[in-house]
């Protein structure tokens, strides 16, 4: 179950997509087996894996956090290090070199967070590339400071003001995009999901995370009990899942958005609750939160990335085979293991990986001392700031607003400012 058959994961994944994409799919597909197998493009890709994104990314040992909560070792893998500050430019560097050497000269992407966006677009600065990132109307508002990173690397990005304004109409824009102009453009797709070969693909180039995570655990001869991962779509779990799939162990755990509650519109959980059904969506079939009809249902989460109503094939199918345990964090829970790791080892988690912090926390003091757990802390939480202020300093925030406000709209510089 590493790889998908002829592009499904037993029965979910697939190419269900318009005619006019079933092409520029072949040829994608084509076009990746042969680089996989070509030296001198995983030569160059591991240069710049290494030169460029600065991998490998460090293994924590987080001691402080251990010795509170008693229990198992907790290691964090630090993708958060990673250029752009996350997991996705492992991602976006490999499909832009790839589209490159197909001779792609545009490249689109969609984002919910917002990194995978700042990931493509730096990935495309570097290769001299042209960028279009969709983004929803409403992770555009809580993620300014990745909007700002896409404009500064010379990317353009659309709001998108359709359905729910958030991550699964950003993906129906770029769909639409590359329909369009499938000849001159390449879509990156940031998550392990979508029309074969996305999945196998976006697992394949974040799989680097997992190979590192296996010699650096052998090096300290750690005992891992379970690796644990926050899951939206699912790209930086199947990638730290990956060189363990099929094997019995460790415990591989991901962990979905909680949100508010267990109501409809209330969160993002796909496989531990039970509002989730069969669907095709995006031009792949996966376990997706639906209603009757086939249409989304609405999501929730305080974290931008986390909140897509689908999730990947693979991830589904080795959820249901059991093989990949899945749980949920509120988004309390998250927020209070923000401030843990902060507090605790100088760590900074993004707020979708936060979720799978909360996951170690519980599960740490359950476990003997001797036995280690692995948190993938997929990025940084630098861009949180306009969600982490309100909460944790709401005061301070409302005053820097309101003044911050009226020094520009008064056009006084920041100098002069009383």
């Amino acid at each position: 179950m590493t790889h998908s058959d002829n592009g499904f994961f037993d029965s979910f994944g697939g190419k269900y997509v318009a005619e006019v994409l079933r092409r520029p799919l072949d040829e994608l597909e084509v076009a990746f087996n042969e680089a996989m197998k070509d030296p001198s493009f995983i030569e160059e890709l591991e240069t710049i894996q290494r030169d460029y994104i600065g991998r490998e990314t460090p293994l924590l040992f987080a001691e402080t956090a251990t010795k509170l909560l008693g229990g198992a070792q907790i290691y964090i893998k630090l993708e958060g290090l990673a250029n752009t500050g996350a997991h996705k430019i492992n991602n976006a560097i490999g499909q832009c070199l790839l589209a490159k050497r197909m001779g792609k000269k545009r490249i689109i992407a969609e984002t919910g967070a917002g990194q995978h966006g700042v990931a493509t677009a730096a990935a495309c600065a570097k290769l001299g590339l042209d960028c279009t990132v969709y983004m929803g109307e409403v992770d555009v508002r809580r993620q300014q400071p990745n909007v700002a990173a896409m404009e500064l690397y010379g990317a353009k990005v659309h709001a998108v003001t359709s359905g729910s304004r958030t991550l699964k109409d950003a993906v129906n824009e770029a769909m639409r995009d590359w329909a369009a102009n499938p000849d001159t453009t390449h879509y990156v797709l940031g998550s392990a999901l979508g029309p074969a070969p996305f999945p196998d693909m976006v697992r394949e180039f974040q799989s680097v995370i997992g190979r590192e995570v296996e010699r650096q655990a052998a090096a300290r001869k750690l005992d891992v009990a379970a690796m644990i991962a926050c899951v939206g779509g699912g790209s930086n779990s199947i990638g730290f899942f990956a060189p363990f799939i099929d094997k019995p162990a460790p415990r591989l755990i991901g962990v979905e958005a909680g949100g508010i509650g267990p109501g409809i519109g209330e969160n993002a959980v796909r496989m531990s609750g039970k509002a989730a059904r069969d669907g095709i969506m995006h031009g792949y079939k996966s376990r997706f939160l639906l209603d009757e009809d086939g249409q989304a249902l609405p999501t929730r989460s305080i974290s931008a990335g986390l909140d897509y109503c689908g999730i990947g094939p693979q991830l589904a199918t080795l959820g249901r085979q059991g093989r990949v345990e899945f749980t949920y964090a509120r988004d309390e829970e998250a927020l209070n293991a923000v401030k843990f790791f902060a507090r605790n080892e100088g760590v900074l988690f993004a707020m979708e990986s936060a979720h799978a912090g909360a996951e170690a926390i519980k599960l740490a003091p359950t476990l003997p001392k001797n036995k280690a757990i692995i948190v993938n802390m997929s990025g940084r939480g630098d861009k949180d700031v306009f969600i982490t202020c309100p909460v944790f300093r709401r005061d301070e925030w409302i005053k820097f607003l309101h003044e911050e406000i009226e020094r520009l709209e008064s056009n006084i510089d920041i100098h002069s400012a009383k």
